[in-house]
C-alpha cells in the first residue's frame, strides 16, 4: 500500500471547501496493526521504519496490553521529532533513520522519543474509510483518538507517542502558527476528497514555508544542469549551494547560453561566470552550510550583485516577521566572543519556540545594552513611547510593563538590544505563585562546584518529597532550581518552604553554604538566596542571554548533566542552539507536572511542624 500524495503549489487555495493541516518535516509512514496485533510502519518506499523507531512499537504493544484497539487498524501519518507543536527537527530524524547500532537506536529513542502524527484514518476494524470523504475520515479519526485517549494535537511535551494532526478551516490561523514556529508548511485538503492510494492528487495541495535569498550565479554544471549560487562576504564570493528545480526549460537553456558566452573559466563540466546574474532562490532551511530543497523563484533584474551579501542572506534566513525592522545588524556586541547584533537576533529567533512560553503573560523587566559590552546598560520596566502597537503591555503599580506574548515582541526587544529578560514568579493578574525558584550563588565561577553540590542535595530532598524539579544555569556563575506549582499557593506558603530548605542546607553543610546576604561575611561559601523568591522579585528567564564577559545563556539542563566538571562557560548561544536541536528542551515537561505536584502535603507538614 502506497500513500496518497499532495501536489506542490505556490499559493494557498482559499476558495472552496478546503481544510488545512500543518505539514511536518518527517518520514511519511503507513502504520498498520493487523488482527493478530502485528505492527508495521512502512515508508513511502515500502521500507520498514520500526527498527529505527522502536519507541513507536513499544508504546503500541504496551498500550494494547490494557486497552483493545479496533483491528485491523491503518493510519496514515508522519514520523517526526517534534520541536514545537507546529514544527519538527528533520535533521535529527535523519540521524535516527541512518542508525544501524541497536544500542545507539535504543539510547536515542529513550532520550528523545519520536512521535507518529496521524492525519488520516484508512481502516479501523471492519470499517474501510478510504472511500469516505476527508471530513468524515477526520471526524472518525478524532472520535477514535478521543476514545483511546491519544493526544488530539501534536505536543512535544506530551509523552504520548501516537498523536493526531487536527485540521483548521481558517488559513491565516494555521499559517501564522507554521511561520512563527518555522514549520515546514501546510497541506490543504478538500472536504469531499477520498483517500486515493498512491495517487498525487489536486485535492491535496501543499504550500511550503519557504525561506528566500537574494544571490547570484557563480557557475553551472553542464552535465547535470545544477546552477551554483553565491553571495558576497567581505567582498569575496561565498558559495551557498546550488539549485536544479523551479526553472523552466526555456529559462534554463537561455541561462546556460548566457553563462557560456560570458564565462570566466572552466573546470571539467563546470563553467564559471563572474557575479552578474541576480536571482531569488527559495529553500526550506539552511543547515551545515547547505540549502535544503532549493528552488529557483525568479530573476532579479533590478538588483545588483553587491546587494547579494552574506549579512542579508543570514537576516533573510532568520525569517524575522515582516512588521519588525532590524537596524544596524552589523553592530558589535562582544569582542570576545565575537558577536554582532545579527548573531543575537538570529539566536532569539531560533530559540523563540521554547523561550516564549516562559515569557508569556509575565510582567517583563529588561536590561538593555544599547552599545553591547562597549557601553553602559540600564533597566527598563516601563514600555517606551515609541514601542509599536503589537507590543502588549499590562499596568501594575503605576508601571506599564511589556508582556512579551508573541514573536514580534521578542524580535522587537532584541532589536532594542534587550539582552537580559527578567520575569516574576507570577503571571500577570495572578494571585497564586506559579513556581518556586532557588538561586544558588557561589562566590565565583571557579567555585561552581559548590552550586553543583547544593543542587544535587536539593534534588535528593525534592525527590523524597515526590516534587519534580528542574535546573538551569544562571548564565553567570550559579545554578537555579525550579519547582512548578499547582494553583492555590500563597507567598506565605512558598516562603515557609524556601526558608526550610535554605536552613536545612546551611545547618547540615555550614562550611559550604550560607544565607548571609552580606558578601563580605560569606567567607567563600555559596549563598542560598531564598529571599530572592518573593513578591515583586524577578529571576532571569530560561534561555535569556546575560550581559557578562562571556555572553553566556541561562541554559536549562537535564539533571543527569549536573555533576562534577560541569562548566557554566560552556553554555554560549551557539552551544545552546546545538543542544536544543539535538536534545530538545529540558523544561518541556514543566507545565505538565504542575497538577501532580504534592506540594499541599509538604506545606501541611511544615505548618504542623511549626506548631
Amino acid at each position: 500500500m502506497k500513500p496518497m500524495l499532495p501536489i506542490l503549489t505556490w499559493e494557498p487555495p482559499l476558495k472552496g471547501e478546503w481544510n488545512y493541516e500543518v505539514k511536518y518535516d518527517g518520514f511519511r509512514g503507513l502504520l498498520r496493526i493487523d488482527a493478530a496485533k502485528e505492527i508495521s510502519l512502512k515508508s513511502r518506499n515500502n521500507k520498514e521504519l520500526l527498527p529505527h523507531f522502536p519507541e513507536i512499537e513499544e508504546y503500541l504493544k504496551e498500550f494494547m496490553n490494557h486497552t483493545p484497539l479496533p483491528l485491523p487498524l491503518v493510519l496514515d501519518g508522519e514520523v517526526v521529532i517534534l520541536r514545537s507543536p507546529s514544527s519538527s527537527e528533520f535533521y535529527e530524524l535523519q540521524i535516527r533513520g541512518r542508525m544501524k547500532n541497536k544500542r545507539n537506536i535504543n539510547k536515542s529513542s529513550s532520550q528523545r522519543p519520536a512521535k507518529f502524527l496521524a492525519f488520516d484514518l484508512i481502516q479501523s476494524g471492519s470499517e474501510s474509510w478510504s472511500t469516505q470523504p476527508y471530513s468524515r475520515r477526520k471526524k472518525e479519526l478524532k472520535k477514535l483518538f478521543s476514545t483511546l485517549e491519544f493526544p488530539l494535537k501534536p505536543n512535544p511535551a506530551n509523552p504520548g507517542v501516537i498523536q493526531m494532526v487536527p485540521f483548521y478551516t481558517d488559513w491565516n490561523s494555521v499559517w501564522s502558527k507554521v511561520t512563527s514556529e518555522e514549520g515546514e508548511g501546510v497541506v490543504a485538503k478538500l472536504s469531499d476528497s477520498k483517500w486515493e492510494e498512491g495517487k498525487r492528487s489536486t485535492s491535496w495541495l501543499k504550500v511550503k514555508n519557504w525561506k528566500k535569498c537574494l544571490c547570484f550565479i557563480t557557475s553551472v554544471d553542464m552535465n547535470n544542469d545544477y546552477f551554483h549560487i553565491g553571495v558576497f562576504e567581505d567582498e569575496k564570493v561565498k558559495g551557498i549551494g546550488s539549485f536544479h528545480f523551479g526553472i523552466s526549460a526555456n529559462d534554463k537553456r537561455t541561462l546556460k547560453e548566457i553563462i557560456q558566452r560570458n564565462q570566466s573559466g572552466k573546470a571539467g563540466s563546470q563553467t564559471y561566470i563572474n557575479p552578474a546574474i541576480c536571482l531569488e532562490v527559495v529553500y526550506l532551511n539552511w543547515y551545515e552550510e547547505q540549502l535544503r530543497e532549493p528552488h529557483f523563484r525568479q530573476f532579479m533584474f533590478s538588483s545588483r550583485p553587491d546587494e547579494c551579501t552574506w549579512e542579508r542572506f543570514l537576516l533573510d534566513e532568520a525569517s524575522i516577521p515582516q512588521n519588525v525592522d532590524i537596524t544596524h545588524p552589523d553592530k558589535p556586541l562582544w569582542e570576545e566572543p565575537s558577536l554582532t547584533k545579527l548573531d543575537y537576533i538570529r539566536y532569539l529567533r531560533r530559540i523563540s519556540v521554547v523561550m516564549l512560553p516562559f515569557l508569556r503573560n509575565r510582567l517583563l523587566t529588561c536590561i538593555r545594552y544599547p552599545h553591547g559590552m562597549f557601553g553602559e546598560s540600564f533597566f527598563q520596566k516601563n514600555v517606551p513611547d515609541y514601542a509599536p502597537d503589537y507590543v502588549q503591555t499590562r499596568e501594575k503599580d503605576g508601571i506599564d510593563y511589556i508582556v512579551c506574548n508573541a514573536l514580534e515582541s521578542l524580535m522587537w526587544l532584541g532589536n532594542q538590544l534587550a539582552l537580559e529578560f527578567h520575569i516574576p514568579f507570577q503571571k500577570a493578574g495572578q494571585q497564586d505563585v506559579n513556581e518556586i525558584v532557588f538561586d544558588l550563588d557561589p562566590p565565583s565561577r571557579e567555585q561552581f562546584s559548590l552550586a553543583v553540590k547544593a543542587a544535587l542535595i536539593m534534588k535528593e530532598i525534592f525527590d523524597g518529597m515526590k516534587l519534580q524539579s528542574f535546573v538551569k544555569t544562571s548564565g553567570n556563575k550559579g545554578l537555579q532550581i525550579y519547582i512548578p506549582l499547582p494553583p492555590g499557593f500563597s507567598w506565605k506558603d512558598t516562603g515557609l518552604f524556601t526558608e526550610f530548605i535554605a536552613h536545612y542546607l546551611v545547618s547540615n553543610h555550614p562550611a559550604d553554604f550560607t544565607i548571609e546576604r552580606m558578601k563580605k561575611n560569606r567567607k567563600g561559601r555559596l549563598y542560598v538566596d531564598y529571599i530572592q523568591h518573593g513578591e515583586g522579585k524577578t529571576i532571569i528567564a530560561p534561555y535569556s542571554l546575560r550581559g557578562n564577559d562571556k555572553a553566556l545563556v541561562a541554559a536549562p539542563l537535564w539533571w543527569h548533566e549536573v555533576r562534577e566538571g560541569l562548566n557554566p562557560e560552556e553554555f554560549t548561544i551557539e552551544e545552546v542552539l546545538k543542544r536544543h536541536i539535538r536534545f530538545g528542551c529540558p523544561f518541556s515537561q514543566y507545565n505538565r507536572v504542575k497538577d501532580s505536584q504534592p506540594f499541599q502535603d509538604v506545606i501541611s507538614f511544615l505548618k504542623r511542624d511549626r506548631k
